[in-house]
């Protein structure tokens, strides 16, 4: 599994690097662009592997690399370049904040950075640090949420956290209202956006990732759209609104309530049941009227029937 894993990060490794080298146009499919660079001059020491396959985690320290290379304004040092600068024991730093300064210094940046990939069942937890080179201190730490196997999510995950360690306030994505309705009311999470049509092709931009509560309510519509959207990172996530009008019912629209009579309370019933007793009463008098008398005499024998 970890082989399969690995080859197919590759593949979206060669996906990727056109998307994020400087000078290219983001795909249509991205939420925002970089907000705003980074002026600091970074550098990536390594990410360490633990329990996990080096390759997977070398593969993920490159996506790292290059969505850094994405936010900072200076040239980053490639791993090539840090491996000619940094030699001797310099090279056995696994992390501390003082050996971290002291490669940021002889590689001349601002900001060292270096992180490491562990495995928890069948996740991964990425764990990744900034070190300021002048003072030898932790900038800032983050640790992601666990992440599941599927390609998808890791380089979700690895690219998130490049945002999350210095550029927080970038981490967003957007959400598209597709809909053909004029002049229904739009709200995300209670606050109102707008009418449709919504500018921007109905792009609501720069989100928090998460889920979000969208409502949109129109005159004629008894029954407002309600959804919750999740919002992934520099992604668009379309949403499809349909509202059903008050004129639309099925058959008369009303619940009409029967009340079901015994059947002997019934017309017919009572009607059969009288003809049948005139009937029954005309036979039992004929009955009567053709019966013969007879005479038994000592002996018990009967005449004149």
């Amino acid at each position: 599994m970890r082989r399969a894993v690995t080859s197919l990060v590759s593949s979206a490794l060669l996906v990727v690097a056109p998307i994020t080298a400087r000078g290219d146009t983001p795909p249509a499919h991205r939420a925002d662009d970089v907000d705003e660079a980074i002026d600091q001059k970074l550098a990536v020491w390594r990410f360490d592997a633990l329990g996990i396959d080096p390759e997977l985690v070398a593969r993920l320290e490159t996506l790292f690399r290059m969505e850094l290379d994405r936010l900072d304004k200076q040239p980053m040092p490639s791993r090539r370049d840090i491996d000619r600068a940094i030699t001797g024991d310099a090279r056995e730093c696994t992390g501390e904040d003082r050996c971290l300064a002291a490669i940021g210094k002889k590689l001349g940046v601002d900001v060292i950075i270096a992180g490491t990939v562990g495995q928890l069942g069948d996740n991964y937890v990425l764990t990744v640090k900034a070190v300021d080179v002048a003072t030898a201190r932790a900038l800032q730490r983050i640790q992601s949420d666990p992440l599941r196997g599927q390609p998808d999510e890791l380089i979700e995950g690895v690219r998130v956290a490049a945002y999350r360690l210095l550029a927080p306030g970038q981490l967003h994505g957007a959400i598209q209202v597709q809909t053909d309705l004029i002049g229904a009311s739009v709200a995300l999470d209670g606050q109102a956006i707008g009418t449709t049509p919504l500018p921007r092709n109905g792009v609501i931009g720069k989100l928090p990732l998460g889920k979000h509560q969208l409502s949109v309510t129109a005159p004629g519509y008894p029954e407002p759209y309600q959804d919750t959207v999740e919002v992934h990172f520099q992604k668009v996530s379309p949403v499809v609104v349909r509202l059903i009008p008050s004129t639309q019912v099925i058959g008369s629209g009303r619940i009409e309530q029967v009340e079901r009579r015994p059947f002997y309370s019934r017309t017919w019933f009572l009607v059969a049941a009288g003809v049948a007793a005139v009937g029954l009463g005309a036979a039992v008098r004929y009955g009567l009227g053709h019966v013969k008398a007879c005479h038994f005499d000592a002996r018990g024998n009967a005449s004149g029937c």
